[in-house]
């Protein structure tokens, strides 16, 4: 289950990427604008303002997160479905999977997918977080690989969901795409308070700790979090009242089919 609440704690911060994304998707005036793993819908709401005169659908496996989106003010259309079984209907211009596909165990195949079954000229752009071999990820890894969690943990934690920029560009490109990919390394800085928990542990608990959570009960998700916290706050040391959280990303922007033009 998803929580919305704690998934916006670092709003600011997860939408950047986002924002960064989306900013080199030039197309004009499509028809029909998908928003794959929407959330919560804030950002997907920014792509109706880009996008006014297009009809914007944003979907979500969660039906936390569309409940949170559907109270927004705005003309997005919100459905849960799962973007496993999502299918284009032949008007999708452009697609957005924003931090979705590192969820996805076969995500390499979808996006062949959808790059053959999108319309010809349209617009595929995906951002996933690079970062699982930082020392966060690796922290999380070695704690669910004691003996006390091993059984539950281990499987739902996978060391690369992800690939480099250029494999998804070759990979985009043998499917008829021209191909925009590019890796960015941001550095948060996030406020460190006294007597209050690590603030890596606290975003971590927004994304990557959810299915821990899940397959916890009480007593092992409290004795798990306090482990993990140990060791982020020894990789992540607070100086001068934050911690400096560097976190690498995977964008791609793709334009399919015959009618594609390079990306400049």
């Amino acid at each position: 289950m998803w929580d919305p609440t704690t998934y916006l704690r670092y709003a600011d911060e997860r939408s950047r990427p986002f924002h960064d994304l989306v900013a080199r998707i030039p197309a004009g005036r499509p028809r029909t604008v998908v928003d794959l793993g929407c959330g919560p819908g804030q950002l997907t709401a920014t792509l109706a303002e880009r996008w006014p005169a297009s009809r914007v659908v944003g979907l979500d496996s969660s039906p936390e997160m569309i409940d949170r989106a559907a109270a927004l003010d705005t003309p997005v259309d919100f459905a849960v479905a799962d973007a496993c079984d999502w299918r284009p209907a032949g008007d999708e211009d452009v697609v957005v999977a924003n931090a979705l596909l590192q969820w996805v165990p076969g995500h390499r195949e979808l996006l062949r997918r959808w790059a053959a079954e999108l319309p010809a000229g349209a617009w595929l752009a995906m951002q996933v977080p690079g970062n699982f071999d930082a020392p966060s990820h690796r922290a999380l890894r070695e704690v669910a690989g004691r003996p006390a969690w091993r059984a539950e943990l281990a499987p739902l934690l996978r060391a690369d969901p992800v690939d480099d920029p250029i494999d998804y560009a070759e990979l985009l490109t043998a499917a008829g795409c021209f191909v925009d990919a590019w890796e960015t390394t941001y550095v948060h800085l996030l406020p460190a308070q006294p007597a209050a928990d690590h603030p890596v542990l606290t975003w971590m608990e927004g994304t990557a700790l959810r299915p821990v959570r899940a397959a916890l009960d009480a007593a092992g998700w409290s004795a798990f979090r306090a482990e993990l916290g140990v060791r982020l706050t020894a990789a992540y040391p607070v100086r001068q009242g934050r911690v400096y959280f560097p976190f690498r990303r995977v964008f791609v922007v793709a334009q399919t089919g015959d009618r594609a033009e390079e990306i400049s």
